[in-house]
């Protein structure tokens, strides 16, 4: 409803005063895919490029706190930043990035969300950055999850939306192209898809989509195809501060050639998060470990070990306490895990990283030497 009474007003201010408005969308091709987003953050993808067949219609985020509180597409999300290409991007071969506020309905809850899309040669994938921060003046218990909306093969209707347990994907088919969703930074709590139809997008609905609270293992569409809504455990934000969410999209010809493109976008997002899990036994006792070398400069390793699943971040403070980086902002299971620091935009000085995994947590000193 939003795009179609955007795009009435639009055409009644260039009937009454003869200009061309211009949308901010952006889009970039890897020579197998094409990925576009639109001025609102809708996330659409085809192959073989961009002017080819549209294979999926949109993947937007939804940021629930209550029944009558669910951050969306359709209602709420406005620009903050525009959507653009990365003229030069350092983590991939294509980038595209913006940043969404809920400025269109002024409805709770208070969020913004930045995008970070990465892409490769020749990939028909695509890693997903969300971060989402709070904006409210107090901490929200948030349950974050996806509207996906697919489109295979050029039209709707009949596909099956089916969960591959072994290797975590989402798939949806109907006997061409598969498409396929993945989570990396947090694992699948819930997973539902229903049939579309005109006006699904209420947030009591999407509140009771969002907290299934199991995983639908199929689901078998009808003419007008499904919606599907996955999400994550409930994630709590404090005010002003921030989390992240990782997945990737893919496009297959076949669920094989699907599994092999999220295989590849799991590699990638391993490299860009350059957090390596160094033990494939569960540690016994929680512990930060001393960063070596210390001092340093400008790169230092900090490892750590959590015995059990949990939420980790890990951060950087100044000796005023003011937060310098983000190393680590996600759910991780439990391993020994080591990542490499950077302070080449730091000055020389005493700084502190500390870990928070669950109830624990724990502060190391470390020293920028230049």
């Amino acid at each position: 409803m939003k795009k179609f009474l955007l795009l009435f007003s639009t055409i009644l201010l260039v009937l009454s005063l003869d200009v061309i408005p211009t949308f901010a969308q952006a889009t970039f091709e890897t020579g197998s895919m094409g990925v576009v987003v639109n001025a609102y953050g809708r996330i659409r993808a085809y192959l073989p490029n961009a002017s080819g067949t549209k294979h999926i219609e949109r993947i937007s985020p939804l940021v629930g706190v209550n029944s009558n509180a669910v951050f969306d597409y359709q209602n709420d999300m406005d620009v903050e930043e525009p959507t653009s290409l990365v003229s030069s991007p350092s983590l991939s071969d294509f980038e595209l990035v913006g940043a969404y506020n809920n400025a269109y309905s002024a409805a709770p809850p208070d969020v913004l969300v930045r995008y970070n899309i990465y892409s490769w040669n020749n990939a028909k994938y695509a890693l997903v950055k969300w971060t989402i921060k709070n904006r409210e003046t107090a901490a929200i218990n948030a349950k974050i999850g996806l509207d996906i909306i697919m489109s295979l093969d050029g039209t709707y209707g009949y596909d099956t939306v089916t969960y591959n347990p072994s290797n975590q994907v989402i798939i949806t088919k109907r006997g061409g192209v598969h498409s396929g969703i993945k989570f990396f930074s947090h694992p699948l709590q819930s997973l539902y898809s229903f049939e579309w139809y005109d006006g699904y997008y209420v947030d009591s609905s999407y509140w009771s989509w969002l907290n299934y609270g199991s995983i639908q293992n199929e689901y078998i569409g009808d003419v007008e195809g499904p919606v599907t809504i996955p999400s994550i455990e409930f994630v709590n934000i404090n005010s002003q501060d921030s989390v992240v969410l990782y997945f990737a999209f893919a496009l297959g010809e076949n669920e094989s050639d699907l599994l092999a493109q999220i295989s590849e976008a799991q590699t990638k997002y391993n490299l860009i998060t350059d957090v390596n899990d160094q033990s494939s036994s569960s540690p016994v006792d929680f512990s930060l470990n001393q960063n070596y070398p210390n001092p340093f400069n400008p790169n230092t390793i900090i490892s750590w070990n959590v015995p059990f699943d949990s939420y980790q971040t890990l951060k950087v403070y100044d000796v005023l306490g003011n937060e310098v980086a983000s190393l680590v902002n996600e759910y991780r299971t439990a391993g020994s895990y080591s990542i490499n620091f950077n302070a080449s935009n730091l000055s020389s000085g005493v700084y502190y990283y500390k870990l928070t995994a669950g109830k624990f947590s724990e502060t190391k000193k470390m020293i920028l030497m230049r």
